[in-house]
């Protein structure tokens, strides 16, 4: 099966679509896939020539938000000139801004069946990319985009069911396929804890609590914050330990000195994936988590890994890593609820040591390479149903239309 994914996001851009994208490409062509990914060309940080299967397009920087670039329409033309049906079976759209209306032209012009993955939960993202406009302007808006770009394509994949029924009460009539993306195996390596903490500084027996991800305003990391005021009444020694970079950083920077945390807060930035960052998640004794916006949490599953605790509210996608699971403690949006979660975790040895145990047995259930051949499943459901309808004459397929 020759498969073309388009993306407006891939590495060395880090976050939760570009970790998801990988983790599956590299799981579909140990299946036997072949995978081409078309992503935006960035100013550093990543070796074309390295990148086999990777094509890379001529970018610009995104207003607002500097991390992430925009691809140019007209080098994404001269590229898909070139393009021919044979070389197609299906497109996967992975992100919605100028990926998704590409995937939609070649679509149209190659007679391809396309997929597109909803990754992020935008009605709680886009008000604060653009503030000048009402939130529920943005949040409205959104929604509006979401579902035509939903039924631009045969099928939606949601990482969640939260995501899903998202989708369905906005009006999506697509079908939609809840797949999450899966733990590779090297996210499950061997790690060494001690290592960070004295790279960092960071004294061997000084209560560590860990947020990993995107340090951007959606990620509710300002409660965790705040939080921390209360957790320190408790474990006056806590250190929080933020691990990412995003346009949230010099904000969260300014409310730390406000909050009159210095001495408790260490930003650490961006952290090697298969390395320095799996140190990051055994050092910590806690791992904590508030996003109201995640599809996801792949976080959740990547610390859990490690055999590290967490302690989490259970909102979207956070709510499926997190249903049934005994390595975790589940508390509400409140900040004295979740300071005394964590440190009911610091506090007690065997707590901690019992939800460390489980926290590995829970993420040894989210295997990548399972999670990889559902979505060949997924793949091969589509370009026949796609099949089907091309040799289904128009007015019958109206006539069992709802």
């Amino acid at each position: 099966m020759r498969i073309l994914m388009l993306s407006d996001v891939f590495f060395p851009r880090v976050n939760g679509v570009s970790t998801s994208i990988q983790t599956f490409r590299q799981d579909l062509l140990a299946l036997g896939a072949e995978v081409s990914l078309l992503a935006p060309q960035y100013p550093r940080g990543h070796d074309a020539a390295a990148e086999p299967g990777v094509i890379r397009i001529p970018s610009r920087a995104v207003p607002r938000d500097p991390e992430d670039r925009l691809m140019h329409w007209s080098a994404l033309m001269r590229w898909a000139e070139g393009l021919r049906a044979e070389e197609v079976d299906l497109i996967h759209i992975q992100t919605p801004f100028v990926a998704h209306y590409l995937g939609r032209r070649l679509a149209r012009r190659l007679g391809a069946p396309l997929v597109e993955t909803y990754h992020t939960y935008f009605e709680h993202y886009l008000h604060h990319y653009v503030p000048a406009l009402p939130a529920a302007l943005t949040k409205a808006l959104a929604r509006r985009v979401t579902v035509s770009q939903c039924h631009d394509v045969q099928t939606v994949i949601s990482p969640s069911r939260q995501m899903a029924e998202a989708l369905l009460a906005y009006g999506v009539r697509t079908p939609i396929e809840i797949l999450p993306t899966g733990l590779p195996a090297s996210c499950f390596a061997s790690a060494e804890g001690a290592r960070f903490r004295q790279t960092q500084g960071i004294a061997a027996d000084r209560p560590l609590a860990l947020y990993v991800g995107r340090v951007a305003h959606e990620k509710n990391i300002d409660f965790l914050l705040r939080m921390a005021v209360r957790l320190r009444a408790l474990v006056p020694e806590i250190l929080l330990v933020i691990a990412g970079e995003g346009p949230a950083e010099a904000h969260l920077r300014r409310l730390v000195g406000e909050l009159g945390l210095r001495d408790n807060v260490h930003f650490v930035g961006y952290l090697e994936r298969t390395t320095t960052l799996l140190d990051c998640y055994r050092a910590a004794d806690v791992f904590v988590f508030a996003s109201r916006t995640e599809t996801q949490g792949l976080v959740l599953l990547e610390t859990m890994a490690q055999g590290t605790p967490v302690v989490s509210t259970a909102v979207m996608g956070t709510a499926d890593v997190l249903a049934g699971v005994q390595g975790a403690l589940v508390v509400p949006e409140d900040e004295a609820a979740f300071a005394a979660g964590v440190a009911r975790v610091l506090r007690e040895p065997g707590l901690r040591q019992a939800l460390s145990a489980m926290a590995l047995i829970d993420a040894g259930r989210w295997a990548s390479r399972h999670m990889a051949e559902r979505l060949l499943r997924v793949y091969e459901k589509t370009i026949e149903s796609e099949d089907t309808a091309r040799r289904t004459p128009f007015a019958a397929r109206n006539e069992v239309m709802p």
